[in-house]
C-alpha cells in the first residue's frame, strides 16, 4: 500500500472509505493508527504511511473506532499527549468541548498518557519494524492526536504468560 503514503482523503469520496476499510483489515498487533490535528508532524520513518483527512479529528475517530469494533482480530489502546489535560480553554477555545468528547468517544478503552515528544518517539520506534498509519485531519487545537495501539483482540497478556510459562520461558 505505498500508493497511500502521502494523499489526500475525501471522507465523502466511497473509494477512500474503502481504502481505509482495506488499511484497518490488514493491521494487527503493534501496528499504530494516528489520528492528528493539522500540526502534526510528518513522520519521515520507513514503516509510516501519512494521509490528509478534510475532516475534524473526532469525526475521524468515530468512523476509525466504527471500522476497529467490526474487526475480530485487533482492539485499540488509546495513548493521549500529557499536555491535552492542561490546555486552558483561554488559550485555545474549544479546548474543553473537545477533551469531553474525546474522553466520552474513548470510554470503555484503555487510555494512557505521556508527553507528546515521548509519544513520538514511542512511534517512531515501532515504525522501525512496524506499520504506522497517520490520518492528519482538519482539527486545529493543540495536543488533540489519539495515538491508536493495535493490540490482539482475541489473545490477552495472561494467556501470553501461561503459555510462556508451558513452554518454560520467561515472558
Amino acid at each position: 500500500m505505498n500508493e497511500w503514503r502521502h494523499q489526500s482523503m475525501d471522507w465523502n469520496e466511497t473509494e477512500d472509505l474503502e481504502e481505509l476499510e482495506e488499511l484497518i483489515t490488514l493491521l494487527g498487533h503493534r501496528n499504530w493508527l494516528l489520528l492528528t490535528d493539522m500540526a502534526f508532524p510528518l513522520l519521515s520513518a520507513p514503516g509510516v504511511q501519512t494521509v490528509s483527512s478534510d475532516v475534524e479529528l473526532l469525526a475521524a475517530l468515530d468512523f476509525v473506532l466504527e471500522l476497529l469494533g467490526d474487526q475480530p482480530h485487533v482492539r485499540p489502546i488509546a495513548w493521549l499527549d500529557a499536555e491535552l489535560d492542561f490546555v486552558r480553554e483561554e488559550w485555545a477555545p474549544g479546548i474543553s468541548h473537545f477533551r469531553q468528547e474525546l474522553l466520552e468517544r474513548l470510554r470503555g478503552f484503555p487510555i494512557y498518557r505521556l508527553p507528546h515528544e515521548q509519544l513520538i518517539a514511542k512511534v517512531s520506534e515501532a515504525a522501525q519494524q512496524f506499520q504506522v498509519s497517520v490520518v492528519k485531519t482538519r482539527t486545529c487545537l493543540p495536543y488533540t492526536s489519539v495515538f491508536l495501539e493495535l493490540d490482539c483482540a482475541y489473545w490477552d497478556v495472561e494467556r501470553e504468560r501461561k503459555l510462556r510459562e508451558a513452554m518454560g520461558l520467561e515472558h
